[in-house]
């Protein structure tokens, strides 16, 4: 372990390079969505490929982020990362330059495979990097930096759009790479986890991928009703099952069954997957309602939704704070209740909508839920486990929340009803627009009614998060194998 301090050179340069590489996947997160309407109508694409632009990466990220953490480790946590940064920017590019929907989606897949290793690999390098005490204070700075980049993005994403076009969404992680990947080469020391033994869970990796994927083409492709779409449901069923089989079968498997012994991990682990399936669906529907229905332009509609972002940046810490006085449980039941009225007031949401009126009132009170659940999901995950399988932990609940994501930006559509060019029509895609905020509301409803029913108070010594400011609005934040203990 080395013991770079903040103060030095070296201690600012790996900050630098961290929050470069994790905000090429935060920006990607937030601006995508902005950016459907426009990539529809360049490329003739009808809803399923904008479903497939969002869930393609979703899909890769979600069933490689543990097996990613878990290479750098083994291989070397820079190295990894910089392979990370490297593959993303060049998926990156093959997105800007797709002269066609299916390169795009393929290029999409392979970006998630880049934030796969990237992502877990930009908290490791601090935490393997940094003096213990200054670690905590250069998670925090990390995790900052990288929440002011999120807040940039859906306003950086809506003003590419609208000017020099959707192409430069991506195209903007290329510069990023080329200052990163140097800085890290230069100025981050290797390290690795000494401990770290046994074959990799490659088996299970492809099984959980493979499930995820025929699902989402089952779901997303199931107007159709064909032999395709059913066999490829059964196949993707049958392989979750396959799953779950080797796991408890692998000596070090990726996801150890074990680890749901814990009723308050599992407990959370559902809230997470109903919270984040509200969110996921939300937030893909959302940037189309404004521009598709509302008229507004990408700038504005990529703007209209940062305050939600900013609220998690200010408030996080002071909601977890608050959390570890009283408790997870209220926050917990309380803060997605609070986002169900959020999405309930975006069915206000229209032709002619006032931003002040309509969109601000209900983005704020959603933004509200967030702050008072984010920080205190996060902490009651880490507290629900073994000090020692913290890190596993936090990946699994990650993990869980793009799953969920995954999930509803694949069956919300024909949930509701939208055909495949709804996106085109105000007054198609307008209706099912509001069935879609009110089944968002009841899955958030939902998870607020398993938090009371099952969450409790962690014990005093239990493992507690560093990442304190939250800002990733489709994703708890990550905690690495090197957590803090407090005793209360």
């Amino acid at each position: 372990m080395a013991d770079i301090r903040m103060a030095s050179a070296q201690g600012r340069w790996i900050l630098l390079t961290t929050v470069l590489g994790s905000s090429m996947a935060l920006l990607d997160s937030t601006v995508v969505n902005v950016a459907l309407p426009r990539i529809g109508r360049d490329l003739d694409a009808d809803l399923a490929v904008l479903q497939w632009t969002v869930n393609a990466y979703m899909l890769t990220l979600a069933g490689l982020i543990l097996l990613g953490g878990s290479l750098g480790d083994r291989y070397g946590r820079r190295k990894v990362f910089v392979v990370g940064v490297v593959w993303f920017a060049a998926a990156s590019l093959l997105c800007g330059i797709a002269p066609n929907t299916g390169v795009l989606i393929a290029a999409r897949a392979l970006q998630g495979v880049g934030g796969a290793l990237l992502t877990p690999g930009s908290l490791a390098l601090i935490q393997a990097s940094f003096h213990p005490d200054d670690r905590s204070r250069a998670v925090g700075l990390w995790s900052g930096f990288g929440g002011m980049g999120a807040a940039i993005g859906p306003f950086l994403g809506g003003w590419l759009v609208d000017g020099p076009g959707w192409r430069w969404v991506f195209l903007l992680n290329v510069p990023l790479a080329v200052v990163c990947v140097p800085v890290a080469l230069r100025h981050v020391p290797e390290s690795r986890d000494k401990l770290t033994h046994g074959r990799f869970d490659v088996l299970g990796a492809v099984l959980g991928a493979l499930a995820l994927a025929l699902v989402t083409y089952a779901l997303i492709e199931a107007r159709e009703a064909s032999v395709v779409v059913v066999l490829s449901a059964v196949v993707g069923v049958a392989a979750g099952v396959a799953f779950v089989m080797v796991e408890r079968r692998r000596p070090d498997p990726m996801m150890p069954p074990g680890i749901f012994a814990s009723r308050q991990f599992t407990a959370v682990n559902l809230v997470t997957l109903c919270v984040y399936a509200a969110l996921g669906g939300f937030f893909f529907l959302a940037a189309l309602q404004l521009q598709v229905v509302s008229g507004w332009s990408a700038l504005a509609a990529g703007t209209a939704l940062l305050p939600t972002t900013v609220l998690m940046l200010l408030l996080s810490a002071r909601s977890g704070e608050l959390a570890e006085h009283i408790g997870p449980r209220i926050p917990l039941t309380v803060g997605p209740l609070l986002c169900a009225a959020g999405m309930l007031l975006m069915m206000r949401v229209g032709p002619d909508t006032s931003y002040l009126a309509d969109v601000l009132p209900a983005v704020l009170v959603l933004g509200f839920g967030l702050v008072t659940l984010v920080a205190p999901l996060t902490a009651t995950v880490l507290a629900s486990v073994d000090v020692g399988r913290a890190g596993l932990a936090s990946g699994i609940n990650n993990a869980a929340a793009r799953v969920a994501g995954l999930v509803a930006v694949a069956a919300l559509p024909l949930l509701t009803g939208m055909g495949p060019e709804a996106y085109r029509s105000a007054t198609a895609f307008d209706d099912a627009f509001r069935q879609a905020m009110g089944w968002c509301a009841g899955l958030l409803v939902a998870g607020a009614a398993v938090a009371f029913a099952t969450v409790r108070r962690p014990a005093p010594d239990c493992t507690h998060p560093e990442c304190l400011t939250h800002s990733s609005v489709l994703a708890p934040p990550l905690e690495g194998e090197q957590t803090r203990k407090r005793l209360g």
